[in-house]
């Protein structure tokens, strides 16, 4: 772990530029073909072939078919030091592109509509010019090309197959095309950057009938609104204040007919929160209130929840490690943003729980070329001078690691 950041770097700033701009052709070519060809998660068959042929041109040793279909690349300095892991989702959503653009998807009903195009697009070039510029670094980096990110997750069996191991990582960064902030900017924080991802379901049972008769019924839309009402009650009532936490019922569905009591209703929602001391204490405390209501109801029910997504902490000396470079690449203190945490959530958080390491949004937006759609917008885009920034961060991000060690 960094102690503390060097102040100098032995590799000239303008260079670096240049030679990282150089690619930006390239990087525009790879994220338009990934992006006309986008596949789903642990479906990236023609995305692995992509990334697989790019890095044998390139001479980089790599493993395949890592979790079905994510790739492991290692970059070898020749000269004793840390390694440092790079990681890059591949996968896209099953989203119909609305966009004119001529590089639009080809398969109908998916769509990279989240930047993954970009994350990977990033990789390549900076694996492109570390292969190149070897002597720039000390020790390894691995470049991880993640499937599954959106669901089920691809993080988790990376790491139970190896990816973090032979070498053993010291140290791990990704980062995420961001349209809620503007082109030029970067936002880093040190602890929670993203929310767990806990989703649950919910049927009522009841006990159906004639609408003008409810008397002889156990109504499962009556029960199932007292839940989602009360169901709000935990964040508000029982949570600090203080602290972040979201219940949502994102799914209602109850009833065929205007005049017919329904005997079931099913409801399903997300559960979102930074703070891992909450782990266990939403799945509990939503069945007893869901129980408690059933039972003076007369109803019964069905409930079942499930831990996706741990929350994303980004380590401090990590964080650091990104804000030094940040501000070496923006030039300009103002483009650093620290107030960027979100409630969405990610699988980069297993890598996290891992190895010490940063996860950070890229800003992406480009409101006058009406580049500022959101993510998993069926017109998201992005503006591609967003690209080059992305390989310099990784780039410098390798530099200063390996010119911290050891701390």
């Amino acid at each position: 772990m960094l102690s503390t950041l060097p102040q100098g770097t032995d590799l000239d700033t303008t260079q670096i530029r240049l030679a990282i701009r150089g690619l930006h052709p390239q990087l525009i070519h790879w994220r338009r073909q990934l992006h006309q060809f986008p596949e789903l998660g642990f479906q990236e068959r023609l995305t692995a072939d992509l990334i697989h042929r790019t890095l044998q041109d390139l001479g980089i040793e790599h493993q395949t078919e890592v979790a079905k279909t994510g790739i492991v690349a290692l970059i070898d300095s020749g000269r004793p030091g840390p390694v440092l892991a790079i990681r890059a989702d591949m996968d896209a959503l099953p989203v119909t592109e609305e966009s004119e653009v001529s590089y639009r998807s080809q398969h109908l009903g998916i769509m990279h509509a989240c930047g993954h195009d970009g994350h990977t697009a990033i990789a390549l070039g900076t694996a492109q010019y570390l292969a190149q510029h070897r002597d720039s670094f000390r020790g390894q980096v691995k470049i991880i090309f993640q499937p599954a990110e959106e669901g089920p997750g691809g993080a988790k069996p990376m790491i139970e197959q190896g990816a973090l191991d032979n070498p053993r990582v010291d140290g791990i960064v990704g980062l995420h095309l961001w349209n809620n902030l503007p082109l030029g900017t970067v936002g880093v924080c040190a602890g929670p950057l993203m929310a767990a991802v806990e989703t649950f379901s919910c049927t009522i049972l009841g006990r159906g009938g004639h609408g003008a008769m409810p008397h002889q019924t156990v109504d499962s839309i009556v029960v199932a609104a007292q839940v989602v009402t009360a169901l709000q009650t935990i964040v508000a009532r029982n949570i600090n204040p203080l602290e972040a936490a979201v219940v949502t019922v994102g799914e209602l569905q109850a009833g065929s007919a205007l005049n017919v009591i329904a005997d079931t209703a099913r409801m399903r929602g997300t559960v979102r929160y930074f703070d891992p001391k909450f782990q266990h204490y939403f799945a509990p405390r939503l069945e007893t209130m869901i129980k408690g209501i059933c039972e003076a109801q007369g109803a019964s029910y069905e409930f079942h929840y499930h831990h996706l997504y741990p929350p994303v902490i980004n380590d401090p000396g990590m964080a650091d490690l990104i804000r030094s470079v940040a501000l070496a690449v923006l030039e300009t203190p103002a483009g650093l943003v620290p107030d960027c945490r979100t409630m969405g959530g990610e699988d980069m958080a297993f890598f996290l729980q891992e190895v010490p390491g940063c996860y950070f949004f890229l800003g992406s937006a480009n409101p006058r070329q009406g580049l500022d759609y959101p993510h998993h917008h069926p017109r998201f885009n992005f503006d591609e001078a967003a690209l080059p920034i992305g390989v310099e961060m990784f780039v410098r991000c390798v530099e200063q690691f390996s010119a911290g060690w050891p701390a």
